[in-house]
């Protein structure tokens, strides 16, 4: 991103930290473009610019001679409640057939998608891409059409030891085994772990594919509340005390549905806790790049010291969901999990494995990861925008410091799955909260993806769903 507009996106991240903050309230004036370019240490002409955008979004007015103002209902939702009430018992998914409606969303363009979570095409590299992709053909066309070694192309793994870095994990190319996927590098995880009928422990609300993989391989679920500040390491310890627990998954950075980030110190005391116990952790960062600040989060995995973390993640949410292309480090599991991978599949797509390994060598995945987090954190402040202006009253909507979806949480009077049928009948996807549990909770809850550039388009179907909110409420929805 360049330098410059990185200034204008602090100016209007300084003005919206007012808002929330209620030091600016509707109707009074902003700081004028000289006074803010001087507090603010930039040029005038990016502080105008920052007000441009704020304008764009309905967030202030200008008013000839006088200045700019803010505007009524500039201010965010409130966030949802932040603990669910959770009963701490093992519970089984029951909500197959439920997700399969959600997931008819994946490649349907006819549908606005707000139901997934997957990069817009117009943010995906893919003229980038293929000039690689025409460039390792070139290089070395009958390598396309080999197998990859097990553990995956020796390049690809290097490039990923490398960038592992970044996120505080110290790894060899040897020690990362190269998956279709996150899904799949979980999958592995779960069967190297586990047996039918074990308790897993996970956090709540908690992507639905999770639950379904749980309830696919006979795993019962024990739920623990996820808040704006991740996981408790408290209510770890209540459910290691009350529960045989043979593996935990936990997403700590950007946890989807909730965006929650679990902190650093929480981080280490759960690594520690559960290592303690002998309690394996899977850990999902698939997220983690999608980082809204100036630093990177840490993970999980940069605290465990006996390889009892095995950490999956993929460039699905990031280069090319169509690719496939994921990893896990397994730890002290390593060689079961290869086992498992050779049955499974033998090993990830060569081609796929190629161009993204030359991608990454090659530099293109930091320039275009600035861009993507751009964009998708201006959907976001946008998307938010939106909720508050067309949602009825008692709505609640959570702004998260990364990843690329936001939980909405509607008046307890509306049932959100009655709210997804009828969203998709206008063609409208989303995903509604009760398959983000095993349990009866998040009946009003649903999750909105922001993956995309906003746009008219986006903000017509946001006010669509706010009528339609409006609609069930005054009709006493179920």
């Amino acid at each position: 991103m360049p330098k410059e507009d990185f200034r204008y996106r602090k100016v209007e991240r300084h003005i919206m930290t007012l808002v929330d903050g209620e030091a600016l309230l509707p109707g009074e004036k902003l700081p004028s473009l000289r006074a803010l370019s001087r507090q603010l240490n930039v040029s005038i002409s990016t502080v105008s610019q920052a007000y441009l955008e704020l304008e764009k979004k309905g967030i202030i007015r200008a008013r000839e001679r006088s200045g700019y103002y803010l505007n009524s209902g500039a201010r965010r939702l409130p966030s949802p409640v932040s603990r669910p009430r959770l009963a701490l018992v093992p519970t089984v998914s029951r909500r197959s057939g439920l997700i399969q409606n959600v997931l008819e969303a994946l490649g349907n363009r006819e549908l606005l998608p707000f139901g997934v979570v997957c990069p817009a095409e117009e943010l995906l590299p893919a003229k980038t891409l293929a000039r690689v992709s025409a460039a390792v053909s070139r290089s070395n066309p009958t390598q396309l059409l080999d197998y990859a070694p097990v553990n995956g192309h020796p390049e690809l793994r290097r490039q990923i030891a490398l960038r592992s870095l970044e996120a505080g994990i110290s790894v060899s190319p040897e020690d990362i085994l190269i998956t279709s996927g996150a899904m799949e590098g979980l999958s592995i995880a779960l069967r190297a772990l586990t047996r039918p009928g074990d308790n897993v422990l996970i956090q709540s609300p908690s992507y639905f594919c999770f639950l379904q993989l749980l309830e696919n391989c006979g795993l019962r679920a024990i739920e623990i509340p996820s808040s704006s500040s991740g996981v408790d390491p408290r209510d770890v310890r209540k459910a290691i005390e009350q529960f045989e627990i043979r593996a935990t998954i936990l997403v700590p950075n950007f946890n989807n549905p909730d965006g929650s980030l679990t902190s650093d110190s929480a981080k280490r005391e759960i690594v520690a806790l559960l290592a303690e116990h002998n309690i394996p952790l899977v850990e999902d960062d698939v997220y983690g790049d999608l980082y809204f600040g100036e630093q990177r989060p840490s993970c999980c995995k940069s605290y465990d010291q006996l390889g009892n973390v095995l950490f999956c993640s993929s460039f699905s949410k990031t280069i090319a969901p169509g690719y496939r292309v994921g990893w896990m480090i397994p730890g002290r599991y390593a060689e079961r999990a290869r086992d498992i991978k050779t049955t499974t599949n033998i090993c990830t797509a060569t081609p796929n494995q190629l161009i993204i390994a030359e991608f990454l060598r090659d530099g293109y995945y930091e320039r275009h990861l600035r861009r993507l987090r751009t964009a998708v954190h201006q959907q976001m402040e946008a998307l938010l925008l939106s909720l508050q202006r067309y949602f009825p009253v008692g709505t609640r909507a959570g702004f998260p410091e990364g990843g690329a979806a936001i939980w909405v949480e509607l008046p307890a009077a509306i049932d959100a799955v009655d709210f997804f049928h009828r969203a998709r009948q206008i063609g409208i996807g989303l995903a509604p909260g009760s398959i983000f549990s095993t349990q009866d909770k998040y009946r009003n809850f649903f999750r909105i993806g922001c993956c995309g550039l906003w746009n008219e388009r986006l903000n017509e179907g946001i006010k669509r769903l706010g009528q339609l909110a409006e609609e069930l409420l005054h009709s006493g929805s179920p």
